[in-house]
């Protein structure tokens, strides 16, 4: 962990990316007080592909019938 002063961090901006996108964990502080941590970005998800759990859920047979529970308000 690297704690870098605001004023510091302003001239090696540059550099500090870097170091973040290399797993480093970068602090930025002002007035001694953490103000900002410098974490690399994550790799966008995969898009969903449609179809993909086609097959993987089965519905009973009598999914749509009345519960058994409900007959007295029907």
């Amino acid at each position: 962990m690297q704690k870098i002063n605001i004023e510091e961090a302003k001239t090696c901006l540059p550099q500090l990316f870097e170091m973040a996108l290399n797993g480093e964990e970068i602090y930025i502080t002002k007035d001694e007080n953490l103000s900002i941590q410098l974490v690399p970005r994550t790799k966008k998800k995969s898009k969903r592909v449609f179809g993909s759990a086609k097959g993987l859920i089965i519905m009973s047979e009598d999914f749509d019938e009345p519960l058994e529970e409900f007959k007295d308000y029907m």
